[in-house]
C-alpha cells in the first residue's frame, strides 16, 4: 500500500537528485572563482589550477552518483519516506560518491581545484536536503488543501496486530494514507461496524483500501469478508498474523500462482553480501595497516607483564553455526581456563582475578579485539554483526536466540554501542535481531562511528 505512494515519492526524488547535484557542482564552481580559497597551483606540477568543467566531466558526476545511491539503498522506502532516516542515507552517500569522484579526477582532472571538491559537496548535501523537505512539505499541503487526494483506510481488526498496524498507518499520513476506523464484532472504540456491514461501511465511508489485520483463528471471518468485498472496488490487504514468527524479514514467494510468506530467506541480498565484504575487506586492511604498530607494542607489553602467548585463539560460533577459531589479545594469566569451575560465575566480571594488569587495560579500551581483524580479512568475521559466541553457550539458546547466526558475526555490534557488557544475554540478543532485521551498510557505518564513542567512554567494558 506504501508502494504506491513510495514509487512517485521515489521517482521525484531520484529526478531531483541528479538534477540538483548537477547544479551543485555548476554553483561550486561560480563560488570558488567568486572565492579564491586555497591553492591556485598544482602542488605536483606548478600548473596553474583550472577551474573549467567539461560535460564530459559533468557525465561522470551524474555516473558516480547513480552508482553509489544504487548500491546504498538511498531509495528504500524503510529509510526515504523517514525523514531523520532519509538524511543519514543521503549525506552518507554524498560522502561516498564525493569520495569516489575525488579519486577519480586525480587521474583523469589532476588540474581541478581541490577546494572545488568542498564547495561542491556541500552545497550538494544542503540542495538536496532542502529538496527532500519540500517535496515531503507540498504532499502534505496538497494532501491537507485537496481531501480527494487522500486514500482512506479501514482496518478490519481490534487486537495487538490491528493496533500496531494503524500506529503504523498514521506515520504515514504525509502520503495521502487516512485511517478511517477500524471494522470489528466488538464494541471498542473507532469501530465503525461488524464485520457483516462491512459492504455498506465501504460505500458510505468512501474506503480505498481495506487491510485484514485478524489473528490466525479469524481465517474464516477473513475468507467470508474477502468474498462479501469482491462486487466492490476497494482493494482489499492482508496482513499476516506473524509478527510472533518473523524474527528476519517475510518476503513473498510464488508457487505457480500460489502465493507463498517465506521466514526464512537470506538477511543479506547477494548485492548486499558482496558489498559488506568489500567494505570489510577494504576498512580492515586499512586498519590492519594503521594498527600494525600499535599491535606489535601491545603483543611485546603482553609477554613482558606475564608469561604465556600474546594471542589467545579460543572456538566461537559463526553464521550458520559454523565453527571458527577467533583471535584476541591475551588479558588474563595462561591456562586462565583451568580456573574456570563454575562458567556462569566466572563469566565476563570486572572484578576477575585472573586479568592481568596489562589485560585489563586493553579490555578497558576493547584493544584486546584488534587481532580480530584477521578473522576479518579471512572471512570467519565482519566488522559489524552480532558477536560470534561459545559453543557451550550456544547449546543453551533458544530457538529464537538462534537467528543471531543468520548473518556474519562482528567485531562489533548494535548491543556493543548500546551498553556493551552491561546488558544481559537475552537484551543483547534482542538487539542483534534489531541488526538484522534493519541491516544496510549505513547501519553498519553507524555502528562503527558510535564504537569509537562506546570505546573511549569505556561504559561497561570490563
Amino acid at each position: 500500500m506504501l508502494t504506491r505512494s513510495s514509487r512517485t515519492f521515489t521517482l521525484w526524488l531520484f529526478i531531483g537528485d541528479m538534477l540538483l547535484t548537477l547544479a551543485a557542482l555548476f554553483f561550486a564552481r561560480q563560488i570558488r572563482l567568486a572565492l579564491p580559497l586555497g591553492m591556485t597551483l598544482d602542488p605536483d606540477t606548478g600548473a596553474p589550477l583550472t577551474f573549467d568543467i567539461n560535460w564530459a566531466f559533468y557525465a561522470l558526476v551524474l555516473v558516480v552518483w547513480v552508482a553509489v545511491v544504487v548500491t546504498l539503498p538511498v531509495y528504500d522506502s524503510r529509510r526515504s519516506l523517514h525523514a531523520s532516516g532519509d538524511v543519514q542515507i543521503t549525506l552518507v552517500a554524498i560522502g561516498f560518491a564525493i569520495l569516489i569522484l575525488a579519486g577519480l579526477a586525480y587521474f583523469f582532472y589532476r588540474d581541478l581545484s581541490r577546494v572545488l571538491f568542498v564547495y561542491f559537496a556541500v552545497i550538494d548535501a544542503v540542495l538536496l536536503i532542502v529538496w527532500r523537505s519540500a517535496l515531503r512539505l507540498s504532499l502534505r499541503v496538497r494532501h491537507a488543501a485537496w481531501p480527494g487526494s487522500k486514500r482512506r483506510v479501514l482496518i478490519v481488526g481490534t487486537g495487538p496486530l490491528a493496533d500496531e498496524v494503524a500506529a503504523r498507518l498514521r506515520a504515514y499520513t504525509w502520503t495521502g494514507l487516512e485511517l478511517a476506523g477500524f471494522l470489528s464484532n466488538t464494541s471498542d472504540a473507532d469501530v465503525l461496524g461488524p464485520l457483516s456491514a462491512a459492504a455498506s461501511i465501504v460505500t458510505r465511508e468512501r474506503i480505498d483500501e481495506v487491510l485484514i489485520a485478524l489473528p490466525l483463528r479469524a481465517q474464516q471471518d477473513m475468507i467470508d469478508l474477502i468474498t462479501d468485498l469482491q462486487r466492490h472496488t476497494v482493494s482489499v490487504r492482508v496482513v499476516p498474523d506473524l509478527f510472533d514468527l518473523a524474527f528476519t524479514r517475510a518476503g513473498i514467494d510464488d508457487l505457480d500462482g500460489i502465493p507463498i510468506v517465506s521466514l526464512r530467506d537470506p538477511v543479506l541480498t547477494p548485492v548486499q553480501r558482496i558489498v559488506k565484504r568489500l567494505f570489510d575487506l577494504i576498512v580492515a586492511s586499512l586498519l590492519s595497516v594503521i594498527g600494525a604498530l600499535p599491535m606489535l607494542i601491545i603483543a611485546l607489553a603482553i609477554k613482558r607483564d606475564s608469561p604465556g602467548p600474546a594471542i589467545f585463539c579460543q572456538q566461537r560460533v559463526g553464521e550458520q553455526g559454523k565453527l571458527f577459531w577467533m583471535y584476541k589479545f591475551r588479558t588474563m594469566i595462561d591456562r586462565a581456563d583451568d580456573l574456570q569451575p563454575d562458567r556462569p560465575v566466572w563469566l565476563k566480571r570486572p572484578d576477575d582475578p585472573r586479568l592481568t594488569r596489562v589485560g585489563r587495560w586493553l579490555r578497558q579500551f576493547s584493544l584486546d579485539e584488534l587481532p580480530q581483524l584477521w578473522n576479518v580479512l579471512k572471512g570467519d568475521m565482519s566488522l559489524v554483526g552480532p558477536r560470534p559466541e561459545l559453543p557451550w553457550l550456544v547449546d543453551q539458546y533458544a530457538d529464537w536466540q538462534r537467528k543471531r547466526f543468520n548473518v556474519p558475526q562482528g567485531m562489533t555490534g548494535w548491543w556493543q554501542v548500546n551498553g556493551r557488557s552491561d546488558k544481559p544475554t537475552i537484551a543483547k540478543t534482542r538487539d542483534d535481531l534489531y541488526y538484522i532485521q534493519n541491516y544496510s551498510l549505513l547501519l553498519d557505518i553507524v555502528i562503527l562511528w558510535k564504537t569509537i564513542g562506546a570505546v573511549v567512554r569505556r561504559t561497561g567494558a570490563f
